[in-house]
């Protein structure tokens, strides 16, 4: 099984910006983690504060991935165009984000691509990724 993770504008400051809300680990550390947990899932990793390389990337990894863990930050609340990149895939997305979008300001509440997704996680750090991860590849699933 092949996960692309796709994470979207600011993420790479993961670690160092807003400890408060994003905690003091980089992505860089806990994808080694998450590479330790699911030794028999291919994860592959792709950062980008740019849209248009997010859109080339989904529909790069849509096509050749079993599944796509995607927080798209700020771009979640604002394109239409990661929305049609996700929509336009066969591979199914995960939205996922490391705060409580909810807890946040106001114009965090909408996300233009959770209803294109196959699902959503919110709120658990930086284990909403692996949360994302176990979704995708059938772990704990009820019979």
């Amino acid at each position: 099984m092949k996960i692309q993770i796709i994470n979207g504008p600011n993420l790479n400051l993961l670690g160092v910006r807003e400890p408060d809300v994003y905690g003091s680990v980089s992505f860089a550390e806990y994808f080694t983690q998450l590479q330790e947990i699911f030794p028999d899932v291919e994860l592959e990793y792709f950062q980008s504060n740019i849209e248009g390389e997010i859109i080339n990337k989904i529909q790069e990894a849509g096509f050749g991935c079993d599944g796509i863990v995607l927080n798209a930050a700020g771009y979640t609340h604002t394109s239409v165009a990661i929305r049609d990149a996700i929509k336009a895939v066969p591979a199914p997305v995960v939205e996922v984000h490391v705060s409580n979008v909810f807890a946040r300001e106001e114009f965090r509440h909408r996300s233009m691509i959770s209803a294109v997704c196959r699902g959503v996680i919110i709120g658990f750090g930086l284990d909403s990724y692996r949360l994302a991860i176990e979704a995708l590849a059938g772990k704990n699933k009820k019979s």
